[in-house]
């Protein structure tokens, strides 16, 4: 009989899911409990199709406006990256009951950059065009308030109507080593800028890139579980790169590995975006048990204890759900 070969593997930790993501999955299951299906979800509600087809099969219907939806009492829910103000008014206009599944962290961006309107400064949005969070964020506030910069070439070109009236506001899922190197740009081009009073990356993004640099210089090859559409997936696997491990790559499940790209490792590294639920990590290291001889490392750079209170309409259906 062929022995199989040795592998460790080092589980990044913290990984998968956010308190924000979680929270957001929550409301459309209670949502579902409580009013049955259909419930309505504009856009996916986070980024990882694993969920949303879960969340497809119990009755939700995913769209991406509100004029798909037809005339309904059933509950419209927000995802978790945000919506422009258009969308709520839009929603009230139509009496749609909708439930508001934005992220706080990414509220806290929204209050941030109302404030700074406020107060008549000009706005810079470091972030990727065309990510709902940055449409969401953007449309805040009236057309041409906000200026997007993506690149430190961008904040290297950009041109305010007053240097002396800027202020800057973040995506939360960017990578924080890119963003460092953006908001310096800007700094130096224009030293009153204003910026938030604590980071908008959240906590989570952090929290993940860093236990990726942890483990990362120490392994062969490392895995990310997460969607191709989920930014702070994405970015996990750039951080890996950058940070020694050239062989690191995305995959949405265990069915989806190139397993010529792994031959010959002996460390590997894993974690998940926080879109990414638990069982699809562990579906992931199943799948290279059936292939190696493995050894399981956590390596633990953080703790979270975070959680997010969830709209009052649901929370007699919580109470219920933990019982």
């Amino acid at each position: 009989m062929q022995t199989r070969p040795h592998l460790d593997i080092l589980l990044c930790a913290p990984r998968g899911f956010c308190a924000g993501v979680d929270r957001a999955i929550q409301i459309v299951e209670l949502a579902l409990e409580k009013y049955g299906a259909p419930v309505y979800v504009r856009h996916a509600i986070v980024h990882n199709k694993y969920v949303v087809d879960g969340l497809r099969d119990k009755g939700a219907v995913f769209v991406e406006e509100l004029d798909e939806i037809p005339d309904t009492e059933a509950p419209v829910v927000f995802s978790a990256h945000g919506v422009p103000k258009s969308v709520p008014a839009d929603a009230k206009t139509r009496n749609m009951f909708f439930l508001d599944a934005t992220c706080p962290l990414v509220s806290k961006v929204h209050v941030e950059a109302q404030r700074h309107f406020a107060e008549g400064h000009e706005i810079v949005l470091i972030g990727h065009k065309g990510h709902p969070e940055v449409v969401g964020t953007m449309g805040q506030l009236p057309p041409g308030a906000i200026s997007l910069v993506e690149t430190v070439a961008d904040a290297m070109a950009f041109t305010p109507k007053n240097p002396d009236t800027l202020a800057f506001v973040t995506q939360t899922t960017l990578s924080v080593d890119d963003t460092r190197e953006i908001v310096t740009a800007l700094q130096v081009r224009f030293p009153a800028i204003n910026g938030p009073h604590k980071e908008d990356i959240c906590y989570a993004t952090t929290n993940r890139q860093e236990a990726i640099k942890s483990v990362a210089p120490e392994v062969d090859a490392m895995i990310v579980v997460g969607s191709p559409n989920s930014s702070n997936s994405l970015r996990l696997v750039e951080v890996a790169e950058r940070s020694g491990c050239k062989r690191a790559m995305l995959v949405d499940r265990a069915s989806d590995i190139d397993w010529s790209r792994f031959e010959g490792i002996k460390r590997l590294g894993v974690s998940a975006g926080a879109s990414a639920p638990e069982q699809l990590v562990d579906e992931v290291i199943e799948a290279f048990a059936q292939r190696y001889d493995i050894r399981v490392e956590a390596r633990v750079t953080a703790r979270e204890n975070i959680a997010f209170n969830i709209p009052r309409e649901l929370r007699s259906m919580e109470v219920q759900s933990a019982r």
